[in-house]
């Protein structure tokens, strides 16, 4: 991630020099408000001081110390696990460790007690040490060991997510004698900057920033900065800059140095931010500014850096760490919105390719959400457990600018643009609610009270399938059980069971898909509507993903439009809006490559519109794709709405990871986080208003309390009962296969809801059916016919669907 260039040097000495301090922080707050919001963020870590030895003197330090008798120089495996247990406990995602440095070259206690320990180095046992906890914890460690060598750097990045060394300075003058470097050659600004720039070669997402108070004149300030800024722009790899202050430390040569006031942490704050400009991660540690550090945020941070609830400061022991409640109130008091992250800030996680060593991909992937942030609860799709509380109650204006602005545009009718989704999709805190309120209200604009769901039976007649999406747990190789269950391919005389037994329960509607079975035709889509029509000749076929399509049109020798045509003919009702996954190319060349590109999928559904057939829309979202796919997804399904006016309804399709195969490779997330699940939803209602009246929420994947968050946030239909639901199950979803209608009007009725059965368009469904569908008898076993050979099509299709 590399900085765009900010103002000259020559501006920077101007602005400096010329502008008051108010207005300095004015440009500097309006910069962070451009590249973060009003997200204010911290690292939950735990402090491991793995030597406090160090060959540097520095005039202010407490921190280390020489050798003292009876105690180790360096914590011993044991210690250093039970001190990140005790933060793993307590929810800290990061292990911070902080040592002096190399005391091995100055002190011969440290060499011996390394010997016994069986390293060669200090940075030897601190790679261990590293590796160790993420070994026995879930942790992610984050390294401060000082000036480093090229192989001390790669050796780190293999067990941290992040490294640091602070720059504090860049005057010469800071080492002279009398200063407060003097005897600590580690404090050379050259040495430090090279350490520095070794890390961006290695593409390390590295901490730096300044200490100031040291001596140092507000130009040497802004001459680090602007240090610092050269290197970032080179590599892009500095992920956060620290501005802190110093703090006067009784037993040290600096005791009665005056500390910097308020006054000059906040003008070296907003000059930090102005010189690094927008995107940079600018912090101040809350526990050295005293009372008031929200105060601070006004001058343009977006980071407090790391807090521990667990260990003190070690380096600052006298400033203890503001509780995390307080942390929080004072950030809200400030027009903050506070939220966890991790050691390494999310460019640096959402880009693991780039900046994180190989073997930390999946356990990151595992860790974050769509941003890159820490994911806080134990909420999983498809997972029969508790849902976390989110502020759905409040219904305020939004904290965040980005966020209210977006609300405000599209209250006002403007066409939603992509920075305005991504912002509503981004919202967290109370702005949660807000977005949802906002969704809720235009609901019981549009469509009223009434909840409405569908009786229907999913009819999925082979799991055979010559596609390899990444994603799918559902379809089978040729004949081979692999993951859930042995392969099936339904004969139709079990397809015209299944059908008349639907509609015997009530049933207004089969949904039929499948797998993309190398031995199906065109024919064999059509021979499927007969046997479902020979079953129920009055109920609707919702049947044959875009994917399908195409390939019962390729196999034929045909233009899609003509087999949509043949297809309508023979009894297809509508189709599903699946196979959409995420429509953005760079996404399904990993997700899905082997299946339609974007463009055919919008295509496919555009010429079945055109043909007089409905469709719904979805998306399958939290895996592997940013937030800016999300937006642009539903930004076009709004503009092929526009167009064809043929979908029915919107329906947001979390991704069940359990049994996915690029999820157990380690190559995708566990599925949305609670809030992004509830979010998708109310920025669907949002986004796509008023061109799709309906947003469907998919019970199977939200579960029972799942779904009654999202009737608070623009829902309006439960979709169908299903009868016998196979493919989230397959994933591993644990909701059921069916839920009765009795079950869905419950569940409607307690939200203080209307229910209404429904037909496919959204009709009322008949009097009779609803009848039926209440009386139901219980469903009896489902045969899955075992594979059997077909024939060849004449056409080879492998490859044109």
């Amino acid at each position: 991630m590399k900085s765009q260039l900010g103002p000259s040097e020559a501006e920077l000495r101007q602005m400096a020099a010329s502008e008051p301090l108010d207005a300095l922080m004015a440009r500097a707050a309006a910069l962070r408000d451009e590249g973060f919001g009003a997200l204010v963020t911290y690292s939950r870590k735990v402090f491991i001081p793995l030597t406090r030895l160090c060959r540097d003197v520095c005039s202010y330090c407490t921190f280390a110390h020489p050798p003292r008798q009876g105690e180790n120089c360096y914590l011993t495996p044991d210690e250093v696990i039970a001190i990140a247990r005790a933060g793993e406990a307590a929810g800290c995602k990061e292990a911070l460790f902080t040592l002096g440095d190399k005391p091995e070259l100055r002190y011969r206690a440290a060499r011996d007690e390394l010997a016994r320990l069986g390293y060669g180095s200090t940075l030897d046992y601190l790679v261990a040490m590293c590796r160790l906890v993420l070994e026995e914890t879930a942790l992610f460690p984050h390294a401060n060991p000082g000036v480093m060598g090229a192989a001390d750097i790669a050796a780190l990045r293999e067990v941290t997510i992040s490294q640091g060394l602070m720059l504090e300075g860049t005057s010469e003058s800071l080492s002279a004698k009398g200063g407060p470097h003097f005897g600590s050659p580690d404090k050379a600004p050259a040495v430090r900057l090279e350490t520095i720039r070794l890390a961006g070669e290695a593409r390390v997402p590295f901490t730096s920033g300044i200490l100031i108070g040291l001596g140092e004149t507000r130009a040497e300030r802004i001459d680090a900065l602007l240090a610092l800024r050269d290197l970032h722009q080179q590599f892009g790899h500095i992920q956060e800059i620290i501005v802190q202050n110093f703090r006067a430390k009784a037993d040290t040569r600096m005791a009665f140095v005056q500390e910097p006031d308020r006054e000059e942490l906040l003008w070296t704050i907003a000059m930090a931010r102005i010189v690094f400009g927008a995107e940079m991660a600018i912090q101040a540690p809350p526990n050295l500014a005293g009372s008031g550090f929200g105060a601070l945020i006004e001058a343009g941070i977006n980071d407090w850096g790391g807090v521990s609830p667990v260990t003190p400061d070690h380096v600052n022991p006298e400033a203890p760490w503001p509780a995390l409640a307080r942390l929080h109130d004072e950030t809200q008091a400030h027009g903050g919105i506070l939220a966890e992250r991790l050691a390494a800030h999310p460019p640096y996680v959402l880009d693991c390719d780039r900046w994180q060593a190989p073997g930390l991909h999946g356990r990151l992937r595992r860790a974050i959400d769509t941003h890159g942030l820490p994911r806080t609860d134990e909420w999983r799709v498809g997972a029969a457990m508790p849902t976390p509380a989110l502020h759905l109650g409040h219904a305020g204006p939004a904290r965040d600018p980005s966020v209210g602005e977006a609300l405000t545009a599209l209250s006002r009718g403007e066409p939603p643009q992509e920075p305005m989704v991504t912002a509503l999709l981004g919202a967290r805190g109370e702005d949660v609610g807000a977005v949802c309120a906002a969704a809720n209200a235009l609901r019981a604009q549009t469509v009223g009270e009434i909840v409405s769901f569908a009786v229907n039976r999913n009819i999925n007649y082979t799991n055979i399938c010559f596609h390899k999406c990444a994603f799918c747990a559902f379809s089978k190789g040729k004949t081979a059980a692999e993951l859930r269950g042995p392969a099936y391919d339904l004969d139709l005389a079990e397809v015209t069971r299944r059908t008349a037994e639907a509609w015997a329960r009530g049933a207004t509607e089969v949904c039929m898909q499948g797998g993309i079975h190398p031995r199906y035709t065109g024919q064999t889509y059509l021979d499927l509507l007969a046997a479902a029509k020979a079953g129920a000749p009055d109920i609707h076929v919702h049947a044959f993903s875009p994917l399908e399509v195409r390939h019962g049109a390729a196999s034929l020798g045909i233009d899609v439009p003509d087999f949509l045509s043949l297809l309508r003919e023979a009894g297809l009702g509508s189709l599903p809006g699946t196979a959409a996954e995420i429509l953005c190319d760079d996404v399904r060349d990993t997700l899905c490559p082997e299946k339609l590109s974007t463009g055919e999928w919008l295509e496919t559904i555009e010429a079945a519109h055109e043909a007089g057939l409905r469709s719904t829309a979805t998306i399958m979202y939290g895996h592997i794709e940013h937030v800016e796919h999300q937006a642009r997804h539903l930004l076009a399904i709004r503009a092929l709405q526009a167009r064809t006016g043929g979908f029915t309804e919107f329906v947001p399709l979390p991704f069940v990871a359990m049994e996915a195969p690029i999820y157990l490779k380690g190559r995708a997330r566990p599925g949305p986080t609670f809030r992004e699940a509830v979010l998708m939803h109310a920025v669907a209602r949002l986004v796509l208003h008023p061109l799709i009246p309906n947003i469907q929420v998919s019970w199977v994947k939200m579960g029972e309390a799942g779904v009654r968050a999202v009737l608070d946030a623009g829902v309006n239909d439960l979709g169908g009962t299903l009868m016998n639901e196979s493919i989230s199950r397959a994933a591993g979803a644990a909701h059921g296969q069916e839920w009765s209608p009795q079950m869905m009007e419950r569940v409607i009725a307690a939200a203080g809801r209307i229910p209404l059965q429904r037909d496919t368009l959204y009709r009322p469904a008949p009097a009779e059916r609803t009848e039926a569908a209440r009386g139901a008898a219980p469903v009896a076993v489902a045969e899955q016919t075992v594979p059997r050979r077909r024939p060849r099509p004449a056409l080879e299709v492998i490859g044109q669907a």
